[in-house]
């Protein structure tokens, strides 16, 4: 019996999440960014989201947000042979102008005040910033990330509607 090789436009996928949200509306704006643009799922650690009434575009009914209670549970359970991608300000992360996002991503946000702990940013496989000096939106942080994935690997840009 011989192997039938499906091809795609994309290889791979991506998610994108916070931690410990201050701000619905930030997750709900992540949200349908995510689904614009793409995205396969998005996801909450800590605090968890309560559906907001202006989601005119019922992003809730076209990806699913998956919550996790603590860092510890949501990074057991990462796709396989998935690369965790922090986005955060420093010394040792790569300006998002330079990098190359890989195929199958995760991209996980910290609030505005407190940014990804330590901790989490040593599990991160790698760590990405914005230019500037000083801390964006979270939610426009994402949509900004995900734009950046989307104009770099060649035929990512979904056809949703």
């Amino acid at each position: 019996m011989s192997r039938v090789k499906q091809k795609y436009k994309q290889d791979g996928f991506y998610g994108i999440g916070l931690i410990h949200s201050v701000k619905g509306l930030n997750i709900g704006t992540l949200w349908r960014s995510a689904y614009i643009l793409g995205a396969s799922f998005i996801f909450t650690i800590g605090n968890r989201y309560s559906r907001q009434p202006g989601d005119v575009t019922r992003t809730w009914t076209r990806i699913p947000l998956f919550h996790h209670d603590t860092f510890e549970d949501f990074y057991s359970h990462l796709p396989h042979d998935t690369r965790l991608i922090g986005v955060e300000m420093g010394d040792t992360a790569v300006a998002l102008d330079r990098f190359d996002h890989p195929s199958r991503a995760v991209y996980l946000l910290g609030n505005e005040q407190l940014g990804l702990s330590p901790g989490v940013m040593e599990k991160c496989h790698r760590l990405v910033k914005l230019p500037g000096a000083f801390s964006l939106n979270v939610a426009v942080a994402g949509s900004l990330v995900m734009y950046d994935r989307v104009s770099k690997i060649s035929h990512a840009f979904p056809g949703r509607l």
